[in-house]
């Protein structure tokens, strides 16, 4: 890379605040921190994307599509190698991925980065499902010794919850469970009739364990600028009715509103500027990768939420004579910890009946199962510690099932015309314990196309994500043998040392920059606040201590805004400056 001049930014007076990455989190940041009436740079690192007008392959019929569909193999293998991965990247949907070739990290073990690159970041990927976590998950780590306390309990984030949920809008039904608080939910999407037959099996015969629709930040009632879901189909085209959450959708048009945000697109952030002197972050410095420049902004609080490793990447690149292995590391925890949820892992079956039921639209959700095991002393189990829930649905064949038919002509196609038998499956997502040993780190020799050290990632499953796993399988299989249902098989796509059911693949990465009560082993405390350096703040998932079972994207988004809520308070104390 050539690189012009470095300069410091034209900005003179600087910003109060500067918010890196527009994801979730980073949405939820600039919202906040705007709305409080603080002047906010937002950087990000991508590309420009408007709401609705760049959703280019939005209620595109799939002879629209290039291919119809499929994407290019050649392309998909020499520039997103990771990212095809995922059975998200298809071609409709290939302009949302982070190009690999440009961006490269080392894989010490098998994980899988899924990665955005554009304004809104994996707000407009994401899989959208938002469970509370309550003490159970919250006193954990203190309770079966894995990793340190985390500094705050389920009572400190709970009217945040509140507050991100009414916002957002989830739906969902409330079942006053200990283990997954109710919340402020819009009224749930339906079950389709096997989930309400699986529901009422399980309740016969597993009486701790329930099904309910999935809890998703999907609207069923209209909000201020955002219509109820049309259930027209594939939400990762985009949403141009604002029906799921997205920055673009919500916490970005709210920002906008307050007159105090700038938005800076195509801003690699590559340092967070520390003055010792001061004993502060005064800003940070950035590569525009258009132009090459690297650039430098000012303001007197900065916010990283640019996902679990872009944060943890900044600040292992963020070094000085006091923080020469990153910055606000005195710990020595940046890097450790790394978590993701494991899963492809469940059962399947085949569903007799119901032949006179047949379902139109896409609801953009599935059943899911709670956790239900090490909730208490009945549900406690010998050969692991945490537990897990089950997201699923059961759905009729459609045409595809042609693929593997005999025939052909108009008696196939016939055939093809009417609706196919029932199927039903169940996908676990379990809960990883932190530990020092996963971890990343910079590796100078590597560097993207910009000059930034690439992360060199080291992680695993340990000895008790294996014994979950197998209780996976067995416990999904056992819920529909019971209902009924026919050919009942398990599955388990790890493999060892190789892909399938690698740690990343659940895109769930967490930890790297663990809140805690203890300076000496954690980075952050209960305000998500770094202990080393009080005007930096981190909300994305790095700072997540453990990583409990449930989708964990909600839990960013209130403890963003309680964040926010208690720099701003600093703030006015003249405790940040």
């Amino acid at each position: 890379m050539t690189r012009k001049n470095v300069h410091i930014s034209q900005e003179t007076e600087g910003y109060d605040a500067i918010v890196v990455g527009s994801g979730i989190s980073g949405g939820w940041a600039a919202k906040e921190l705007t709305e409080k009436g603080l002047k906010t740079l937002l950087l990000e690192r991508g590309r420009p994307v408007e709401h609705s007008t760049d959703y280019i392959t939005e209620h595109k019929a799939p002879w629209e599509l290039n291919m119809r569909g499929r994407y290019n193999r050649a392309n998909a293998e020499a520039n997103y190698a990771v990212q095809k991965r995922t059975g998200q990247f298809r071609a409709e949907a290939e302009h949302w991925f982070i190009n690999d070739k440009e961006n490269p990290y080392i894989e010490d073990k098998p994980f899988t980065w899924i990665r955005g690159n554009h304004v809104g970041g994996r707000s407009l990927m994401w899989g959208r499902h938002c469970y509370r976590w309550s003490d159970i998950d919250f006193e954990a780590n203190l309770k079966d010794g894995n990793g340190v306390d985390w500094p705050i309990r389920y009572a400190d984030i709970a009217p945040w919850y509140d507050y991100v949920e009414k916002f957002a809008g989830i739906s969902g039904e409330k079942l006053g469970l200990p283990q997954l608080p109710d919340g402020q939910f819009q009224p749930g999407m339906p079950l389709n009739v096997v989930e309400k037959h699986l529901r009422e099996q399980i309740i016969k015969n597993f009486p701790e364990r329930i099904l309910t629709i999935g809890r998703v930040a999907i609207l069923t009632e209209a909000l201020p600028g955002r219509a109820a879901c049309h259930y027209c189909g594939p939400c990762i085209r985009g949403c141009s009715t604002g029906s799921y959450f997205s920055s673009q959708s919500s916490t970005l048009p709210a920002a906008v509103a307050t007159g105090n945000l700038t938005l800076r697109p195509y801003s690699i952030v590559q340092q967070v500027i520390y003055d010792e002197t001061r004993d502060k972050a005064t800003g940070v410095r950035i590569v525009d990768s258009e132009t090459n420049e690297v650039l430098e902004f000012k303001a007197k609080v900065v916010f990283l939420c640019a996902s679990a490793l872009g944060s943890t990447q900044i600040l292992l690149n963020s070094k000085s004579n006091r923080f020469a292995d990153g910055l606000a590391n005195s710990s020595g925890e940046l890097g450790h910890n790394l978590m993701d949820h494991h899963f492809k892992v469940g059962a399947n079956a085949m569903v007799d009946g119901f032949d006179d039921r047949y379902y139109y639209g896409n609801r953009p959700t599935g059943f899911y199962v709670p956790r239900f095991r090490n909730i208490n002393s009945e549900t406690r189990r010998q050969d692991y510690v945490r537990g897990y829930g089950y997201q699923g649905s059961a759905r009729r064949e459609n045409w595809g099932r042609g693929n593997d038919m005999r025939g052909f002509g108009a008696e196939l196609k016939q055939q093809l015309r009417e609706p196919g038998d029932w199927r039903i499956g169940m996908t676990a997502f379990g809960e990883c314990l932190p530990r020092h040993g996963n971890y990343v780190r910079l590796d100078d020799a590597v560097t993207d196309k910009w000059g930034m050290p690439a992360l060199r990632i080291n992680a695993a499953w340990g000895a008790n994500e294996f014994a979950m796993r197998r209780d996976m399988a067995q416990s999904a299989a056992e819920m529909l043998d019971a209902a009924g249902y026919r050919d009942v098989s398990t599955y388990d796509s790890y493999t060892e040392g190789g892909l399938g059911a690698e740690v990343g693949l659940g895109i769930h990465e967490m930890g790297t920059a663990r809140m805690g009560r203890d300076p000496k082993t954690s980075v952050l405390n209960e305000w998500n606040q770094a202990h080393d350096v009080p005007n930096l703040y981190v909300t994305d998932g790095a700072c997540m201590t453990s990583s409990g079972c449930q989708n964990p994207s909600i839990t960013y988004m209130a403890l963003t805004a309680r964040a926010v809520d208690h720099a701003v308070s600093e703030m006015k104390k003249g405790n940040i400056s």
